[in-house]
């Protein structure tokens, strides 16, 4: 019976915790459109199957090689009578024989080394993508609930504007301007044309979105997760890089290159074989049994083995460097995203609680001059500013949104309220 290496369970309970159960219910939550892109993507049946190719290696890495079957004739005569015949000489024998090469113990353990770091390359890669699928599904998941805003904001704006239209074509039939209607009709076509342009960005995100979750992609929206508060503090995010999606794979990566530098090192080491062979001579003559013994000869080790050790370990430098790199970068985009988020937090809290107020009581007051018998374009004015103002705060919301996500789903652990 197998136990399953400790690699292995780690990669199992990572798996484990990012595939959640989830409820089916008749809205579309973030947390359950993240879990249904993990359990239905290709992408990570694509990691899986590698992950055991690489698991089947191991179970091959290290054995000795087949051995070899020889045929053959031994002193063969070349001149007098019996030349070329096999019972022509004495000395002349029919062999058999079978040979069988045995590497060094340290090559043999520099293979069974290499191949288990190609599974935890492999396992690294494979939760990895999960993070990275969780995150996309969660991209487009906010693209349809943008668009979703987007689009009520602008109907509720249709609904002011028909309104307006409503008391011009009113104050029309009193003796007021045909002006006003059509100011007015003007405004309401300008914000059918923006919903329908809103309308087909909603298509698009929700097509996105179908490519992770198929027909539940139809599903209404649930409320969305509070993107005020991180799922994962800053402090812990900054403490743990090496565990986060981008670098999970580089830690494998220098144990795979320590296992090429310790198969070059091996490669000093010599190789023996041994064989045997039965002879077959002709009849009346004893048949032969040969035994054989070799060793390879690593002479010239400055300009063949030397050489390959030193490419092994300049790879080593390099992706130590490269992975050293890699968590400055890392670094250095989580303190951005931290930034970004905090900002987009405040800019989001000031234009609910400031600008969208000043914007509605910018349009009642218009809405009171008009109707006291004033001009209609301070309205329609007001009508504009307010609607940017709504559509700038969807954008902010969105915005805000994303950045939350882009710190969400770098811990495995990581899983939306």
């Amino acid at each position: 019976m197998n136990t399953p290496s400790p690699r292995r369970a780690w990669c199992a309970a990572v798996l484990g915790c990012l595939v959640v159960p989830f409820a089916t219910a008749g809205t579309l939550s973030l947390d359950t459109a993240t879990n249904l892109a993990v359990r239905r993507t290709p992408l990570l049946d694509a990691r899986r199957a590698q992950a055991e190719s690489a698991r089947q290696e191991v179970r091959r890495a290290g054995a000795l090689p087949d051995p070899q079957l020889t045929v053959g004739i031994d002193n063969l005569a070349v001149q007098g009578p019996g030349a070329f015949t096999a019972g022509g000489d004495d000395m002349t024998m029919r062999t058999v024989g079978v040979t069988q090469v045995l590497p060094s113990s340290a090559k043999r353990g520099a293979q069974r080394q290499e191949a288990r770091a190609r599974v935890e390359v492999a396992d690294a890669d494979t939760v990895a993508t999960a993070l990275l699928v969780r995150r996309q599904a969660a991209e487009a998941w906010i693209a349809v609930s943008t668009a979703q805003d987007e689009i009520a904001a602008l109907n509720a704006m249709h609904r002011s504007l028909e309104a307006d239209v409503d008391v011009a074509r009113a104050r029309l039939r009193g003796g007021g301007s045909a002006g006003d209607v059509l100011a007015a009709r003007a405004s309401v076509l300008d914000v059918d044309n923006r919903t329908e342009a809103a309308r087909g960005r909603l298509a698009q995100a929700r097509a996105q979105l179908a490519r992770w979750l198929g027909d539940d992609a139809r599903d209404d929206l649930a409320e969305a997760p509070d993107y005020t508060r991180l799922l994962i503090d800053g402090d812990t995010l900054l403490g743990r890089l090496d565990d986060q999606a981008a670098l999970l794979g580089w830690a494998p990566r220098e144990r795979l290159a320590d296992a090429a530098l310790a198969g070059a090192r091996a490669e000093r080491h010599p190789d023996w074989s041994i064989g045997a062979s039965y002879g077959s001579r002709v009849r009346g003559l004893s048949d032969m049994v040969s035994l054989q013994v070799g060793v390879s000869l690593p002479l010239f080790t400055r300009n063949r083995q030397d050489r390959g050790v030193a490419a092994r370990l300049a790879e080593v430098d390099a992706i130590h460097d490269a992975h050293e790199d890699a968590r400055r970068e890392q670094k250095a985009m989580i303190q951005a995203a931290l930034a970004d988020w905090r900002s987009l937090g405040e800019q989001v809290r000031r234009q609910h609680d400031d600008v969208l107020p000043l914007a509605e009581d910018r349009g009642t007051v218009a809405l009171a001059g008009w109707r006291g018998g004033g001009d209609i374009q301070p309205l329609l004015q007001a009508r504009r500013d307010e609607l940017a103002a709504r559509l700038d705060d969807v954008r902010l919301r969105a915005d805000q949104a994303r950045a939350w996500a882009s710190l969400a789903f770098l811990l495995p652990q990581g899983t939306t309220p």
